[in-house]
């Protein structure tokens, strides 16, 4: 049985691709729930904005998770999306849709249903939540977003407390990385400053080299989690200040 089990959605691309690669336990079992899945990494597939596929995610932490005896258990959700980018009330609605599904709705079921999953295992278990500084900022163009991110937020600092109050068996974190180069900030690039006004400012971030890279964002995650960070945080992981 390996040393640690590790989940991450979104673990197709981006900062759960880097997450993926850098997992700091050399014998882990590294999960990635995704729809596309990525070369050389286990697939679990599920279309997390299709409320239909969570049962079959709740399933498979209740099967991995009964009775594992390593020492860890982590589920980050990197997950999310911002298509599509542009004003509420103009763009595609069934896009919309899913961008809420999959921001707002999936880290709370699925999030849920980790929990259950971790009463049937005495290895340490962690809950992480990749937010963002949309959660307390408004960006025109990225509604969705920046709802389902301070959705999130709050459900973490809620269930942290609920976790505290019962013994503290899980921890559960949300952290924002910051800016960090990724197909997501390609894709707010090439969006016009009518659907995005903030457009230009990332464009200048990407310009003048700020976006963070991906690589070094895990590694400073992987760090934050095997610290002693405490259940409930939501935490900027630049500062490493509770927002």
């Amino acid at each position: 049985m390996p040393g640690a089990l590790v989940f991450i959605s979104g673990a197709s691309s981006g900062i759960g691709l880097a997450l993926a690669r850098a997992v700091p336990w050399p014998d882990a079992r590294v999960v990635d729930v995704s729809r596309r899945g990525a070369p050389g990494l286990e697939h679990f597939r599920a279309d997390l904005a299709d409320p239909s596929s969570w049962r079959a995610v709740a399933e498979l932490f209740a099967r991995e998770m009964k009775g594992f005896t390593g020492g860890d258990v982590v589920f980050v959700h990197s997950a999310g999306t911002l298509t599509p980018i542009g004003f509420a009330g103009e763009v595609d609605p069934a896009a919309y849709a899913r961008q809420v599904l999959l921001n707002s709705a999936a880290p709370q079921v699925l999030g849920d249903a980790f929990l259950r999953a971790a009463r049937e295992t005495r290895a340490r278990c962690t809950l992480l939540v990749i937010s963002s500084g949309a959660a307390r900022n408004v960006y025109e163009g990225w509604s969705a977003y920046c709802a389902g991110k301070a959705a999130v937020d709050q459900w973490v600092r809620t269930v942290g407390a609920e976790q505290r109050r019962r013994g503290g068996r899980v921890r559960v974190v949300a952290v924002a990385p910051g800016v960090v180069e990724s197909a997501m900030q390609q894709e707010i690039r090439a969006t016009s400053e009518r659907d995005f006004p903030e457009a230009p400012r990332f464009r200048a971030l990407h310009r003048d080299g700020e976006l963070r890279d991906a690589s070094e964002v895990a590694t400073e995650l992987w760090a934050l989690i095997r610290g002693d960070v405490e259940s409930g945080a939501v935490m900027d992981l630049r500062t490493r200040a509770d927002r």
